[in-house]
């Protein structure tokens, strides 16, 4: 007998509610899960048994006070999310868990503070499980941690989950976990996303806060949240945006909850969208399956009633290397001692290396060159509802391809591989990956995605709704069971 798929993030909560699911015997599954499956595909690099048990134990006093109390309607309405197993990736600090940021430099640490985002994460009543595998510090496309299994996409476990957020990407995908957290400071949660075949949104700028305990630094990375159902990717934005005090650029406030709007709102009609199919950040070739997957999403969107207009590229790969000073000054300030510094990674080296390089002057220089190129690009986007890109460039690429012994040819092929996701970090505005499309590559199916980005800020509830929209008229398979060819 075939066991059943696993639910997604809202159909767990409702079945937690229901009493057809207990919190305890989730939580339990759902690391046996992860110690199998999600070892498998490279999901972890620490489990929290402890907490989730403890987690699990608390969400059922809730959850069984309520029924007594017939409050359940008013606890689904404040912890949607209440029991639903949602890891945080190892990027972030939470206090008294390991915090090794897929570097050798950090193994064996402890945080001693919980960030903001995760304390969010866990007010919502949501199950640890345990920190979600990461690069090196979340600096390539790809994760191949120094500390750990690498993350593979279930579809393929020879090949890349893509990064930084694989881990997450790989749990959510292979059925380990509905829906986890991730962050993106160049793609690092829709290029996981498109790699294992589920959605992934990257917020606009400032709409979740890195306080209390970080910074917004230079304004391109962002916490965002993966998830097979676009539903749960509303409800996963709601538990973590928000500002803080002292945020340097907050986004404009949001009135109410992206999930009831999504739920409530009419699907979107008439939208403008530009479809852009020529590479931004390196001058490479599209793979034909990725094109595929562009023209099935514009087919589809002409079925609905939007229309689609092909726009060329606003920048040209040269002109995109106006990132490069803001990305290696990022690695430059990490900080670490001699000893640290001999135990890192080549293209975490080169890329440190490449920051010490700039001078102040040049720094403050590429801050208004990544600025005027985002100014430009968002009035060439202005006539525009949405713009809609592959996600990718290729199929989920086997790490050899992409982990190179030369940090310059590394993230070389870094940009050919992802040379759309960048610009949305640059422009600040929100973008989602929907894996539309599967084709079979040297007889494997693979999944492709399409990128929605959004052409002004707090565009999140436009985004959300267009992809429920296509997710309505053409569903992706949601659970993929880890296959090596």
């Amino acid at each position: 007998m075939t066991a059943p798929e696993p639910l997604g993030a809202l159909a767990t909560a409702e079945a937690l509610r229901s009493g057809e699911l207990e919190a305890t015997q989730l939580a339990e599954r759902t690391l046996e899960a992860a110690r199998t499956v999600g070892a498998e595909v490279g999901a972890f690099a620490h489990l929290l048994e402890e907490l989730t048990g403890a987690q699990a134990r608390a969400a059922e006093e809730r959850l069984t006070a309520a029924r007594r109390d017939g409050t359940l309607d008013e606890l689904a309405r404040t912890h949607p999310l209440l029991g639903v197993p949602l890891p945080i990736k190892d990027l972030t600090q939470l206090a008294g868990a390991p915090f090794e940021a897929g570097s050798a430099a950090l193994r064996g640490n402890i945080a001693t503070v919980t960030d903001g985002v995760a304390q969010r994460i866990l007010d919502g009543g949501t199950l640890t499980v345990g920190k979600t595998t990461t690069p090196e510090f979340g600096m390539p496309c790809y994760t191949e941690p120094a500390t750990g299994a690498p993350a593979r996409t279930p579809w393929d476990l020879r090949r890349t989950a893509g990064g930084s957020s694989g881990g997450a990407a790989a749990a959510v995908a292979g059925g380990v976990v509905p829906i986890a957290h991730g962050s993106d400071g160049g793609g690092s949660v829709r290029i996981p996303a498109a790699c294992c075949g589920i959605v992934g949104l990257k917020p606009s700028r400032g709409l979740v806060s890195p306080g209390p305990h970080g910074g917004e630094g230079m304004g391109l990375v962002t916490d965002g949240i993966l998830a097979r159902e676009v539903r749960d990717l509303a409800a996963g934005l709601d538990l973590i945006a928000g500002p803080r005090p002292g945020d340097f650029m907050p986004a404009p406030a949001h009135e109410g909850s992206y999930l009831a709007q999504l739920e409530q709102g009419a699907a979107p009609q008439g939208l403008r969208i530009g479809v852009l199919r020529e590479p931004l950040a390196a001058d490479t070739e599209v793979h034909p399956a990725a094109l595929a997957g562009l023209e099935r999403a514009v087919r589809l969107l002409q079925g609905l009633g939007h229309t689609t207009e092909e726009i060329p590229a606003p920048f040209t790969p040269a002109q995109w290397t106006a990132f490069m000073p803001l990305w290696t000054v990022g690695a430059a300030t990490i900080p670490l001692d001699e000893a640290q510094e001999a135990q890192l990674l080549e293209l975490t080296r080169w890329l440190r290396a490449q920051g010490r390089a700039y001078s102040g002057v040049e720094l403050a220089g590429a801050f208004a060159g990544v600025q005027a190129l985002a100014r430009r690009t968002l009035e060439d986007f202005a006539a525009f509802d949405v713009v809609l890109t592959p996600s990718l460039a290729a199929p989920p690429a086997f790490p050899d391809t992409l982990q190179l012994a030369d940090g310059a040819e590394d993230f070389a092929a870094q940009c050919a591989f992802t040379p759309w996701t960048s610009t949305w970090n640059m422009l600040g505005t929100a973008a989602l990956s929907v894996p539309l499309h599967r084709e079979e590559v040297d007889g494997v199916e693979l999944p492709f995605g399409v990128q929605l980005g959004a052409t002004r800020p707090g565009q999140e509830p436009l985004l959300l709704a267009l992809a429920a929209q296509l997710e309505e008229h053409d569903p992706w398979p949601l659970v993929r069971a880890p296959h090596r060819p």
